[in-house]
């Protein structure tokens, strides 16, 4: 029903003396429900007045019943508009040596939040927005949206074939043909048909009021990948230890595999992005600095709104790996030993220092004790599958990657592809496609970063990556002349 601004509007309610937000939109939702309802306009004007003094006399009221309880619930958690950032939570640093002042700079913010528990820096950090990329923090019945992450919800997934990797030698077309045909990537890819999964009967889907929006979108690009550093790759699995995998006990020896990184497409960063910008406008008293640090408590409705689209995200970036690896399996008809998979863009309600917090690990992998997680390295480095330690210290997290060593921009200028695929070929690395920001010298030491988190994950199984395919990106980019799109795209 339409609303006459000439009365009643927002200007008023804000004389009135209602706090700038959600209440004012519930109250403006009331209103038009009392006129329906044949109240005279100065009634309501009374009734809301009397509202905003006694909300918790209205709590059953069958118009102002919602109203009364927001004003309620403001009343006992109200928007600060002066916040003290003087006290830092601890938190601790994992291979500072080898960590940018940027990433260091942003940590220390993050720390400072009124609401920050304890926090904790990975070896493979490197600047963000809001917390560093490889930052861990944990906060009191509050979550930050982009100490989540933009790719909310981004994982490792790896599928152990019982095979030797030799075949990858012996019949390197099939594999070739396996990645070109089963897999898409970058930004607006999507399948022609869409493929099916059970996340997509989820009812959130339906119910949720900014998820709903993106469900046609999420269903086209389920099954797919994004671009800069997602990967889809087969490589040789070297197992050292025994690894009990969810899908199947994998005995020390020399695996062929497949490795996966992606996310939640465009849907995650749909979400993360609106929560952002509510985060935003519930705390315009943050300062610049800190204003990508903006969070959204659990108790309030939009806490509880972006917490069910974290979840969702997460269930959907999961499928999407599910997808991608059973077409893979489908297509190989090659017995599969089992596998690992990990979130490294999330948060959890987890036990911090004897109270439940929530833990953000944006770029950052959970190593709980016992706890199974793949750490790549680059397209040439090697990769680990790990078993956490639980080291409390890191908030029982650990490094996401090799993390990168520059920036995207000045990837661009410092590699050529000639150089880059030199490299690769001495070490016996075929590059289907991918982006010159990718280039392994962006990347830091992958080594380095194992052995600066000794305390934190023990690796079982190191995996040397064979055949790689990633988004071809913004030029200078390169795709082989293998089979598969017909060439297009070719280094330029």
């Amino acid at each position: 029903m339409t609303f006459d601004s000439s009365t009643i509007d927002g200007n008023t309610l804000l004389d009135l003396g209602y706090p700038a937000g959600k209440a004012i939109g519930l109250a403006l939702e009331a209103t038009n429900s009392a006129r329906a309802a044949g109240a005279a306009e100065d009634d309501i004007r009374r009734d809301l007045v009397d509202i905003l003094r006694a909300p918790e006399d209205y709590a059953d009221h069958p118009v102002y019943g919602t109203l009364a309880a927001a004003l309620v619930m403001e009343a006992q958690h109200p928007a600060r508009t002066h916040y003290d950032l003087n006290t830092s939570a601890p938190y601790r640093v994992w291979g500072a040596d080898g960590i940018e002042a940027g990433a260091l700079d942003q940590m220390k913010r993050a720390v400072r939040l009124p609401v920050s528990i304890r926090g904790a820096l990975m070896p493979d950090a490197h600047q963000g927005y809001g917390l560093p990329i490889g930052g861990v923090l944990a906060t009191d019945n509050s979550v930050i949206p982009y100490a989540v992450g933009v790719d909310i919800a981004c994982r490792m997934r790896m599928t152990v074939f019982n095979a030797s990797p030799h075949i990858l030698d012996q019949k390197r077309e099939r594999f070739r043909a396996v990645l070109e045909e089963q897999t898409r990537f970058g930004p607006g890819s999507h399948w022609e048909t869409p493929r099916e999964h059970e996340v997509l009967d989820d009812p959130l889907w339906h119910e949720h009021p900014a998820a709903r929006r993106h469900k046609d979108v999420a269903w086209q690009q389920l099954g797919t990948s994004g671009s800069g550093n997602h990967f889809v790759e087969f490589g040789a699995l070297h197992v050292h230890s025994t690894i009990d995998s969810p899908q199947g006990t994998i005995p020390p020896g020399t695996y062929l595999a497949v490795l996966s990184h992606s996310g939640s497409r465009r849907f995650g960063l749909e979400m993360a992005n609106h929560y952002t910008q509510v985060a935003m406008q519930r705390h315009p008293q943050l300062p610049k600095d800190f204003k990508h640090l903006a969070w959204l408590y659990l108790h309030e409705d939009s806490g509880q709104e972006y917490w069910l689209a974290m979840t969702l995200a997460g269930r959907y970036a999961s499928a999407n790996h599910a997808v991608i690896h059973r077409q893979i399996v489908d297509a190989l008809r090659t017995p599969v030993l089992g596998g690992i998979e990990n979130h490294h863009n999330y948060a959890w309600k987890e036990t911090v220092d004897g109270q439940e917090a929530i833990v953000h690990r944006k770029g950052a992998t959970p190593a709980g004790e016992g706890v199974l997680g793949v750490i790549p390295g680059s397209m040439s480095a090697p990769g680990f599958v790990v078993r956490g330690l639980g080291n409390a210290e890191s908030l029982s997290s650990a490094a996401h990657g090799a993390g990168r060593r520059m920036s995207r921009k000045q990837a661009f200028q410092t590699f050529e592809w000639e150089h880059v695929q030199r490299k690769l070929k001495e070490q016996g690395i075929e590059l289907i496609s991918a982006g010159l920001d990718e280039a392994p010298g962006a990347y830091k030491d992958i080594h380095k970063v194992m052995a600066d988190q000794a305390d934190l994950v023990v690796a079982l199984a190191e995996f040397k990556p064979k055949l790689v395919k990633m988004d071809a990106g913004k030029k200078p980019r390169y795709r082989s002349k293998g089979k598969g799109k017909k060439g297009k795209g070719r280094r330029r």
